[in-house]
């Protein structure tokens, strides 16, 4: 076996090209959104082959900047699936509305169309698909299932994913990307937004900086200095700096080459844990591009003869970080209080709360951690 290692879950990977970005923009004066901000945008939009791209703080702010423009409010719901990251559903209570959850797939850990069928009601506004670990959802089946009614991707983990040959960001009527740290590409925090519909892109713009009429950059460079934007609803400050969306430009240019790398080692996994009897490996559709935010395993605690967490330990005494996949959102304190769930409510993602482990998969890491990830699991 290779010498112990010390193997971290994720790490940024950046480089000269980033801190040259930082140091130009620092230089320029232009610290807060700005011209950076704005090529982000045109750079991202063109990846994802949309329209429109409005950058925001976070995923998050993401999230319930669409549901805002969406009309989404108080005694309105929203079917989120209820094994997430707990901001999926946060969104939806920031805008005074009611997240209905809806079981996912053990296969792909996505939404179940079954499961959101089911949970369609008159006062159900959107539905909200997550592309779980960047793996896009069958967005075709959950719109079979739930016609007519928006869909909004939190597409936090998925850029560079796709399905059905076409971009995740482009497949709802609007979606939320992430460039937290774990993302595949970063700039600290941060987030985008996504459509095709210049109304709702216009009204995301505008509830972004506060509500104005017009962006920070169009008053400054405009001829009237006196002029201030009007304000005819209340907006946030869910801006982004212009600092980060230098960072974000220099890391969009290296997103497919990211992506194709995490490919190729997420198919190393695939062929040298084949035959590990306690660990079921995550599944890739026909027609999907996975983008490998994250690589998400299933474990057999019986076949394994010991808990997912004493596992978790073990590898984390070898040198190797893991972390559970994400959480059922259902079973917070806070949510399982207030609507009063049980965690068996949603079976599938109570299994995946209390059995995922999410392995090693980043660009920093070379073959022979890889290559030592392999050897531990395979000698358990």
């Amino acid at each position: 076996m290779l010498d112990r290692r010390n193997i971290a879950i994720a790490s940024p990977s950046t480089g000269q090209e980033e801190c040259d970005a930082v140091t130009e923009t620092l230089r320029s004066g232009w610290l807060t959104q700005g011209p950076k901000v704005a090529a982000f945008e045109k750079a991202f939009a063109h990846r994802h082959t949309v329209k429109h791209a409005i950058a925001a703080s976070n995923c998050t702010c993401a999230l319930h900047l669409i549901l805002t423009a969406l009309g989404v409010k108080a005694g309105d719901e929203v079917i989120v699936p209820s094994f997430t990251w707990v901001a999926s559903a946060n969104a939806v209570v920031y805008c005074g509305a009611t997240p209905i959850f809806a079981d996912v797939l053990p296969g792909t850990y996505n939404l179940d169309p079954a499961s959101v069928a089911a949970k369609v009601t008159k006062r159900t506004k959107a539905i909200m698909a997550v592309h779980l670990f960047g793996l896009c959802a069958d967005m075709d089946a959950i719109k079979r299932a739930a016609p007519g009614i928006p869909l909004v991707e939190d597409a936090a983990c998925a850029a560079g994913s796709a399905y059905k040959g076409k971009a995740a960001g482009s497949l709802g009527v609007a979606a939320a990307f992430s460039f937290h740290a774990r993302k595949s590409i970063t700039t600290g925090e941060g987030g985008m937004v996504t459509t095709n519909d210049d109304g709702l892109a216009h009204a995301v713009t505008s509830l972004r900086n506060h509500g104005a009429s017009i962006s920070e950059e169009e008053r400054h460079r405009g001829t009237a200095p006196y002029l201030l934007p009007e304000f005819d609803v209340v907006g946030f400050n869910y801006r982004m700096t212009d600092l980060q969306g230098a960072v974000g430009l220099a890391q969009l240019k290296k997103l497919d080459g990211f992506v194709g790398e995490r490919q190729q080692w997420a198919a190393f996994y695939k062929r040298e844990l084949a035959n590990v009897p306690w660990l079921r490996l995550p599944e890739v559709p026909e027609g999907y591009t996975h983008a490998w935010q994250s690589h998400v395993c299933m474990v057999d605690e019986n076949k394994l003869g010991m808990s997912r967490n004493k596992l978790m330990a073990y590898l984390q005494d070898k040198g190797i970080s893991t972390r559970p996949g994400t959480h059922a959102v259902h079973s917070l304190g806070y949510y399982k209080r207030q609507y009063k769930l049980s965690p068996e409510d949603f079976p599938i993602s109570w299994n995946c709360n209390q059995h995922s482990m999410a392995i090693p998969l980043h660009n920093k890491m070379s073959a022979e951690d890889y290559t030592y990830v392999v050897e531990v699991l395979r000698a358990i």
